[in-house]
């Protein structure tokens, strides 16, 4: 029932409903903004929460869906994507980008959509969960609906 969720989570349901993806979003009583919060909020390993990092590189945001158990290498990404230097964006940043503040960050919902990519680390998870929007929500899908909901480049992050 979205209109129990918080408006920009209504904006990631309507993404993820327009994308053909069931899962509905799950308001959580506490904010799960790490992916081990997330995690033990819904009792599922820390791998399998997609955590959203925002990136700046070449002048462009770069989202990074990556496994909660996993650091991104930024230098070796970079490498693997052919780009110049990653670097973390500033809150002002992520929410300018995403519409969303940090972790709340969805794989979808945004102003405009993002380059993403998505850490392949994810596909070992049957189900993954995701952000929805807001620090206090996430929702679940599989590894080939984030990819196909991000239009994602499937990459080694770590």
């Amino acid at each position: 029932m979205t209109e129990n969720l918080p408006p920009r989570s209504r904006l990631v349901h309507d993404a993820v409903r327009a994308a053909g993806i069931g899962g509905e979003i799950v308001v959580l009583p506490d904010a799960a903004s790490t992916a081990p919060l997330a995690a033990a909020a819904l009792g599922v390993e820390v791998g399998a929460i997609a955590n959203s990092l925002v990136f700046f590189s070449d002048g462009a945001p770069l989202l990074v869906m990556t496994s909660g158990a996993h650091r991104v290498d930024t230098a070796a990404l970079a490498e693997r994507l052919g780009r110049g230097k990653i670097q973390r964006a500033t809150p002002e940043q992520v929410r300018e980008a995403t519409g969303q503040a940090i972790g709340g960050v969805a794989p979808t919902g945004h102003p405009a959509p993002l380059t993403t990519v998505v850490d392949e680390a994810l596909a070992a998870y049957p189900e993954i969960w995701a952000a929805g929007g807001t620090p206090h929500t996430v929702f679940p899908l599989t590894f080939d609906d984030l990819v196909r909901l991000t239009g994602g480049t499937v990459l080694k992050v770590d």
